[in-house]
């Protein structure tokens, strides 16, 4: 079957990592979740790239941390934080996107 993320996720969260950059953190809510989102390679570059329409030499990583069940993808601010323009300083406003991303998944929901 395939599920979406923010059905597999404890946590779906995005936040400033300084003033030129965004983090997105996936905290799944079970290690067999976790396995299945990595296994798919589904949280790519290229996922977050088209997801927040910037080119994939901005995303600076996406990063797996399995003693957490949590994937990490960090991209360039549009916008500094703070600077003229900025709608949303703290940047934690910005990870809607990611929950309608799918993956398939084998196991059982509970």
């Amino acid at each position: 079957m395939r599920i979406k993320l923010r059905d597999a996720a404890k946590v779906i969260r995005s936040k400033n990592s300084g003033p030129y950059e965004l983090t997105f953190d996936i905290i799944f809510r079970t290690q067999e979740l976790f396995k299945a989102a990595v296994e798919s390679g589904v949280i790519s570059r290229e996922l977050i790239a088209g997801l927040y329409s910037v080119d994939v030499s901005e995303v600076s990583g996406v990063i797996e941390f399995p003693p957490a069940k949590a994937i990490k993808a960090t991209i360039r601010r549009r916008v500094v934080s703070g600077g003229p323009g900025d709608r949303d300083v703290y940047g934690a406003q910005q990870h809607v996107p990611l929950f309608d991303v799918e993956f398939e998944y084998k196991g059982e929901l509970s």
